[in-house]
């Protein structure tokens, strides 16, 4: 008995033995697995599984009102670099083939690497600390004490067994390319881009001389296309590539590292609609590595395209008017300042010579749609990524990208005083018969004396208007005092934004937004200076609001949004459904005395030179005090009896309304005569 039970407990440790054998085994292999090979056999893993890759998205176009194309799509070639093709020691040789037929073929390559070797000598490109800080941080080298340019460029060639390349210059780039590879995501999901839109040349090139290199692929893509750079960059914007802080904002929503997103205008105010959405394909391969199926498991949908209210052959005359008038201005101003200084004149400055700048805008009245809006300088939206035009674009003085017709505040002058008579109107603080006396000084606040351009004597609403009596529009602002004018002033849109698509400056209300405010203040914001400023869009808004008796649509400038193939609509902005913003509640007999008073602004005011044009208009001109010249504005809306049209321009320095006139002019012929680029160019107002 006792042997049996010593045989069981033998057999007993045995088996006791034999578990904790396996189990040691077991716990040595996932070692082996997981921490002595584990590179090895997450290759051998990644070989003998299915991918999901996948594939870009065909963005949207744009067009313009009429269908012309803004921004469209070129069939482009990328070269790429396919991970689940390529055995990880191959990597490097595959990179050092394909610059080398780069070079025998003249052709760029993604290089983002902030280190030149020139000679064997290695330096750090300018402006490239961001760039290092990250590469000596922690997602990277996580070295600090990395100082010179050869110590981080001998660092990333260790990281990515570069390092035994005899040649500097060609383990530099072969780094270039590791780099950008792990810093854009590189992976068995998505490829990556080597070289982008390169010529058919290069296609065939690197077609032929790869097709034993596993790997290497070229894809057919889609590059955004502006047909024309000049017509509306400050609206259209551009697409670019995603930064690391776009790409943790956006990959949530389906976006891959090397795909692209708007920057600015409407590029990126409408990324949701333009994008579309990327396809997905499901590709296995064997224990072996052999690719055994290729099955595209969710179908790319392309983006829908935007059709814009922007007329392009109104926009090309609003665009040659502004800059050509911005000229006159200039011209006229630098004249008479010689002629000034020659007769040892008072006033040698601040004469118009200072004019540069400006924005012009027409709007249709019928639901406050953009037919065109101007800013100049201009400049050419297909040159943005060209690094020289773009180093001039943004050291210009003058500020070519900034919208002065968007984000640009100017002071309007005379052209705020039809606002301050609706308003005095309609809350009874004047009747249209209330006479004031003008004797040019208006001294009731002696700290804040208001003067005029003319001793006009006892005046009412009508004449005040017609001559822009500062003195009458003085009183009648302390009468209203700063609140209720600015109350008004929002419902008209000015200091409040105005439903555009893109980005867009609030202005500044005088009062509402001031730091500090007296009572002598108001009497200077009635007359459309103190703290006053709002941009071309605003006023050109407000006019609107006037022309539709106090109703201020929404401001827009898309038309609709269609699917790709354009046969099926997605969103529609109805003219004859406009949206309402607000509502002025003014009465149609004091919108009917203002808007009176404003044709006779153009009749027999200080805007005859509009007389002659063939359709009626209504009208305020405006001259701006600021540092330098005044600003000259010319706000109107046509045909008076059934407006169609608002227009408003804005002269920065321009000193004499009678150019911000010509613009505006040419403008309305563009729109009610059909007058292309060309005739204006041929014979336009002021020729």
């Amino acid at each position: 008995m006792n042997k049996d039970k010593k045989n069981f407990n033998g057999r007993i440790v045995f088996c006791l033995v034999l578990v904790v054998l396996i189990f040691v085994l077991f716990v040595a292999r996932l070692f082996n697995w997981q921490i002595v090979n584990s590179d090895q056999y997450k290759e051998i893993s990644a070989q003998s599984t299915s991918y999901t890759e996948m594939s870009d998205a065909t963005r949207g176009e744009i067009l313009d009102v009429n269908g012309k194309e803004l921004a469209v799509n070129k069939t482009a070639y990328n070269i790429v670099i396919n991970k689940i093709y390529v055995k990880e020691d191959s990597t490097n040789d595959i990179i050092s083939t394909l610059l080398d037929l780069c070079a025998l073929c003249y052709t760029k390559w993604v290089d983002v690497l902030p280190i030149t070797v020139y000679n064997d000598v290695v330096e750090f490109e300018n402006d490239s600390y961001n760039e290092l800080e990250y590469i000596k941080g922690e997602s990277m080298l996580d070295d600090e004490d990395l100082v010179t340019a050869e110590d981080v460029l001998f660092a990333l060639a260790k990281r990515y067994k570069a390092d035994n390349n005899e040649d500097l210059k060609r383990m530099r780039d072969v780094v270039s390319v590791r780099y950008n590879m792990e810093k854009s995501g590189y992976s068995y999901s998505q490829a990556y881009i080597f070289a982008q839109n390169v010529s058919q040349d290069t296609v065939a090139v690197v077609s032929e001389r790869t097709q034993t290199i596993a790997g290497v692929d070229i894809r057919v893509t889609n590059e955004r296309v502006i047909k024309n750079g000049t017509l509306i960059p400050h609206i259209l914007g551009v697409v670019g590539s995603l930064s690391a802080e776009e790409y943790e904002e956006n990959k949530d929503k389906g976006y891959k590292m090397n795909d692209v997103i708007g920057k600015f205008g409407i590029e990126a105010a409408l990324e949701d609609s333009l994008k579309g959405q990327a396809g997905t394909k499901t590709i296995t391969k064997d224990e072996n590595g052999n690719i055994i199926s290729e099955t595209e498991s969710v179908k790319a949908e392309p983006g829908d395209t935007v059709y814009l209210t922007i007329d392009s052959s109104v926009q090309q005359v609003a665009n040659y008017s502004l800059q050509k008038n911005i000229n006159r201005a200039r011209a006229e101003g630098v004249s008479t300042v010689k002629n000034a200084k020659a007769s040892n004149s008072k006033q040698k400055s601040r004469l118009g010579e200072d004019c540069y700048c400006g924005g012009a805008v027409m709007l249709s009245v019928k639901d406050n749609s953009v037919i065109a809006a101007a800013s100049a300088p201009n400049y050419d939206l297909s040159k943005y990524y060209d690094d020289e035009y773009n180093a001039w674009l943004n050291t210009n003085e003058h500020a070519p990208m900034f919208s002065r017709t968007f984000n640009g505040s100017f002071s309007p002058g005379s052209a705020f005083k039809p606002c301050v008579a609706l308003a005095a109107l309609q809350e009874k603080i004047l009747l249209p018969s209330t006479a004031i006396t003008c004797t040019k000084h208006y001294d009731y606040y002696p700290k804040y004396v208001v003067n005029c351009m003319g001793t006009h004597g006892s005046i009412a609403l009508h004449n005040a208007m017609t001559v822009s009596c500062n003195y009458y529009f003085a009183e009648t602002g302390r009468r209203l005092g700063a609140t209720t004018l600015y109350m008004y002033a929002e419902k008209f849109g000015l200091g409040v934004k105005t439903g555009i698509e893109i980005d867009e400056s609030i202005g500044v209300l005088a009062g509402r937004d001031s730091a500090t405010w007296y009572e002598g203040n108001t009497v200077q914001a009635a007359i459309g200076q103190s703290d006053n400023t709002f941009t071309p869009m605003q006023l050109a808004t407000y006019t609107s609001a006037i022309a539709n008796n106090g109703v201020r649509y929404k401001t827009h400038m898309v038309r609709k949004i269609v699917n790709y193939e354009r046969d099926e609509t997605v969103l529609y902005n109805d003219p004859k459904k406009p949206e309402i913003l607000a509502d002025a509640g003014i009465s149609k007999s004091n919108m009917k005395i203002v808007k009176n008073a404003m044709r006779s602004v153009v009749t027999s005011g200080t805007a005859t030179l509009v007389s002659s044009y063939p359709k009626a208009v209504a009208a305020k001109t405006g001259t701006a005090e600021n540092a330098g010249s005044d600003h000259a504005i010319f706000v109107c809306f046509a045909p008076y009896n059934k407006p169609e049209v608002a227009v408003a321009v804005v002269l920065e320095h321009g000193a004499k309304t009678k150019y911000a006139m010509y613009t505006a002019m040419d403008m309305m012929d563009a729109y009610f005569y059909d007058k292309s680029v060309k005739q204006v160019k041929s014979k336009g107002w002021g020729d």
